[in-house]
C-alpha cells in the first residue's frame, strides 16, 4: 500500500505537467506567461516556500543533533560536482547545457518529490534524516548550482566588454538562497514570525510546485512532443542522477562508518540514497530560460527523469533492502 502511494505521487506530478501542456494547447497562455510565471517563482514564491520549510522542519536541537550527518551528503555532492565537471570536459557539451548537466547529475528534487515519496515509504520518522539530504541539495542548488547555470549563459560573449565580469550579488545569493538563509537566522534566533506572515508565506510558498510543472508543460508544448528524445546528453544526464549519484553517497556512506566506526540508523542510510536519486529540479528550464540556457534541454531531462523514476523507484526499494 505505502508503495503503491509513492508511484501514485510520482504519477500526480506526470499529470500536472500534462495540464500545463494541454492547457497551453488550447491557446489558454499566451507567450509571455511561461516568463511571467518563471519570475514569480524564482523571486517570490520559492524563497517563502524554502523560509516556510526551513521552521517547518527544522528546530534549532534538531540542527545541532543531525549537524555531524551532514558530512556524508556534503561530501558526495562534491565528489559528484568533480564527477560532472568531468563529464563535461569529456563529452564536450556545449555552452548553454553545461550548467543544466551539472545540475541534473547532482541535485535532486528533494522538496516536491523526494519528501513526499520519503514519507510514503518511511512515515513521519523519517523526517529529521531527511533533513540532512535536504539542507545539502538546498544550499547546493542555490549557493553553487545556479551560479554553474547563470554563467554558463551563451549570451555573455556578445557583451563581455560591458561589465559583465562584476561581481553581480543577485547571482551569488539568489532569493531561494536568501530566503534559506533568512530562514535560519529566524530559527537560530528563535525570531517569532507573526501567524499572518506565516500563513501567507505558506500560500505563495505552495505555488512553487504546480507553476513549475505547469511551467514545464507549456515548454514541451512550444518545443513539441518531437523534441522528446533521448540524445547522447540527456542519456548521461540521467545516468548521472540515478546511478552515479546514489553510487557515490552510498560509497561514501560505507567509507565514512567503516573508517569512524560510527554506526548510523538504517533509516537514515535509506532516506539519504532514496533522496539522491530522486528526479532532476523542478525548476531547471525555469532557471534556465532566466540565464538563456538551453530550455528544451532542460525541460527534456526533467520530463524523462520524472517519467522514469516510476521505475526506478521499485528497482531502488529493492537495492535499500539490502542495506
Amino acid at each position: 500500500m505505502v508503495f503503491f502511494q509513492s508511484i501514485q505521487s510520482v504519477i500526480s506530478i506526470i499529470l500536472m505537467i500534462a495540464l500545463g501542456y494541454l492547457l497551453k494547447k488550447f491557446k489558454w497562455f499566451d507567450d509571455n506567461f511561461g516568463k511571467s510565471i518563471s519570475s514569480l517563482i524564482t523571486k517570490v514564491a520559492l524563497p517563502a516556500s524554502i523560509f516556510v520549510s526551513v521552521l517547518k522542519y527544522l528546530t534549532r536541537d534538531r540542527l545541532l543533533q543531525l549537524s555531524g550527518s551532514l558530512v556524508y551528503p556534503v561530501v558526495a555532492v562534491i565528489i559528484s560536482y568533480l564527477i560532472a565537471y568531468a563529464l563535461v570536459k569529456v563529452l564536450k557539451i556545449r555552452p548553454g547545457r553545461r550548467g543544466i548537466f551539472m545540475n541534473a547529475v547532482v541535485n535532486a528534487n528533494t522538496i516536491f518529490i523526494g519528501l513526499p515519496l520519503n514519507i510514503a515509504l518511511f512515515g513521519e520518522k523519517s523526517l529529521p534524516y531527511f533533513l540532512i539530504y535536504y539542507i545539502t541539495n538546498t544550499v547546493s542548488t542555490w549557493a553553487f548550482g545556479v551560479f554553474l547555470i547563470s554563467n554558463d549563459d551563451p549570451t555573455k560573449s556578445n557583451t563581455k566588454d560591458k561589465g559583465k565580469n562584476k561581481v553581480s550579488w543577485k547571482k551569488i545569493l539568489p532569493p531561494p538562497l536568501l530566503g534559506f538563509i533568512i530562514g535560519l537566522i529566524f530559527l537560530i534566533l528563535s525570531i517569532p514570525v507573526p501567524t499572518f506572515i506565516s500563513s501567507t508565506l505558506t500560500y505563495v510558498g505552495s505555488i512553487v510546485t504546480p507553476l513549475s510543472l505547469i511551467y514545464i508543460g507549456i515548454v514541451l508544448y512550444n518545443a513539441g512532443l518531437s523534441s522528446i528524445r533521448f540524445d547522447r546528453d540527456t542519456i548521461v544526464a540521467l545516468i548521472g542522477r540515478f546511478v552515479i549519484s546514489p553510487a557515490v553517497l552510498m560509497s561514501i556512506l560505507w567509507i565514512g562508518t567503516r573508517i569512524s566506526g560510527a554506526h548510523l540508523p538504517t533509516i537514515l542510510t535509506q532516506t539519504q540514497i532514496v533522496q539522491s536519486a530522486t528526479p532532476m529540479l523542478a525548476v531547471l528550464p525555469i532557471l534556465a530560460n532566466e540565464a538563456h540556457g538551453d530550455v528544451k534541454y532542460a525541460t527534456n531531462v526533467v520530463t524523462a527523469s520524472t517519467v522514469l523514476f516510476v521505475i526506478v523507484v521499485p528497482i531502488l526499494m529493492q537495492l535499500i533492502q539490502f542495506i
